[in-house]
């Protein structure tokens, strides 16, 4: 096996700088590059090129393509899960309120993402395909969100569950359809159910149930 050489930054033509700061510009222009020519058409060397190093001092911070991929796909990931986490914690809001902002915010974000970057398909394609541990844990989080926010309705009497994280969950595969960056592309074409009725469907199913007429 051949190993790389790890050669000094300076020899790229580029300064000397920490190795924070390079990982940071090598994801921001594999990321740049994704989004726009599309991850199977984007190599090393071409993020290489882009930051006047070799190829060789990119593999000095990541091994592989596939390693860029999973760092720029958790990047984009954890931007969307702060902002959630954000609307969770929101003060002076209901659960309810709370999730249905959560929700639409999360259609919101996937939707303006595939529409501005529709090759944006790529990096998600990959990510699945080679690296769906990474994919796995932003559902988690997402997930672990939702949790609370039910947990919360449970506590404060809107919502009823026998068990808040089950109850979760089958919001968020409810929601699939309208927050997953493949999915959302074909919306166009199976328009019903909407996210609205989705929505209401799913908080019908999480208040209280009525007392029975007399």
């Amino acid at each position: 096996m051949t190993t790389l050489a790890h050669p000094d930054p300076a020899q790229d033509g580029a300064p000397e700088e920490s190795a924070p700061t390079t990982r940071c510009r090598i994801l921001a222009v594999a990321e740049r590059s994704f989004r726009e020519i599309g991850y199977q058409k984007t190599t090393v060397a071409d993020i290489a090129k882009t930051l006047k190093m070799s190829p060789a001092n990119v593999y000095r911070f990541f091994d592989s393509k596939k390693a860029i991929n999973e760092a720029v796909v958790e990047r984009v990931t954890g931007e969307v899960e702060a902002l959630i986490a954000r609307i969770a914690d929101a003060a002076g809001l209901s659960a309810e309120a709370r999730l249905r902002q959560a929700i639409a915010t999360l259609h919101r974000d996937t939707v303006e993402r595939w529409a501005g970057y529709p090759r944006i398909h790529e990096m998600v394609e990959a990510a699945m395909g080679e690296s769906w541990e990474v994919c796995r844990h932003h559902v988690d989080r997402i997930g672990a969100v939702f949790e609370r926010i039910v947990r919360d309705g449970v506590r404060t009497g809107e919502f009823e569950a026998e068990d808040p994280a089950v109850a979760a969950r089958c919001v968020q595969a409810a929601i699939l359809r309208h927050t997953h960056p493949l999915m959302v592309s074909q919306l166009p074409q199976v328009p019903e159910p909407t996210l609205d009725q989705i929505v209401a469907f799913a908080l019908r199913a999480l208040r209280p149930a009525r007392p029975a007429a007399g």
